[in-house]
């Protein structure tokens, strides 16, 4: 049973008439409905209701969104409820992202970004954590290098200059990687702080991404 003090999220499914996986989702989603770990269920069978799948971007099902997080195919009532906990706790929104990298879709790590700016703080917590797996940390930096082609990565900088002052060398070469992508002056001034770093690996970083950045600079 979830806490009391804690605001339930709102739930949808997406389902076809000859889903084979979404009747267990559906029963997995009404329970969590009857013991209040979601507080607003609502079902669409896009057989009958195609459009909404389309607007949605949706190709199959069963599609189910927990507050803001997204998932395709079925899940356990086990895992759907740990989702539901954390939406309503609005945390895990890291926790989602390595699921999402976990499952090779950085592309809806770039929807989530473009559609909640704000998530871009807990992307950044995963460059943060020396603790996740290095295949995890390739993965978010595969989605970065996506954010900065579709120019959303320069929210971002604030926090990247922020992890270039870590005490940990592998994260200020990180933050610094990334600070060279956004293309932009104000990183520069923290870029150029690393030229000086006591770790060989984060001054040669340094140095490469300050060349890129002053190039990119108007004369």
């Amino acid at each position: 049973m979830k806490s009391p003090n804690l605001s339930p999220p709102h739930a949808l499914l997406l389902i076809t008439t000859d889903c084979a996986h979404c009747p267990p989702v559906l029963e997995a989603l009404s329970r969590l409905i009857k013991d209040g770990a979601i507080g607003h269920l609502e079902v669409i069978n896009i057989s009958l209701d195609p459009e909404k799948a389309r607007a949605l971007g949706v190709h199959s099902a069963p599609w189910t969104r927990i507050g803001r997080f997204e998932f395709t195919g079925r899940y356990s009532e086990t895992e759907l409820r740990n989702w539901a906990n954390l939406a309503a706790s609005n945390s895990g929104l890291s926790a989602y992202f390595t699921h999402l990298v976990e499952n090779h879709s950085l592309d809806k790590i770039v929807q989530m970004v473009r559609r909640y700016p704000d998530s871009m703080d807990d992307l950044m917590k995963l460059l943060e954590d020396l603790e996740v797996p290095m295949a995890v940390r390739i993965g978010v930096g595969a989605a970065i290098e996506e954010l900065q082609e579709q120019e959303l990565l320069t929210p971002a900088i604030p926090k990247l200059v922020e992890l270039t002052m870590s005490d940990q060398p592998q994260i200020r070469a990180d933050a610094c990687h990334y600070l060279g992508l956004t293309g932009s002056a104000d990183a520069l001034p923290a870029v150029q702080s690393l030229l000086l770093d006591e770790d060989n690996e984060v001054r040669e970083i340094a140095a490469e991404t300050f060349a890129i950045l002053d190039s990119n600079m108007p004369s």
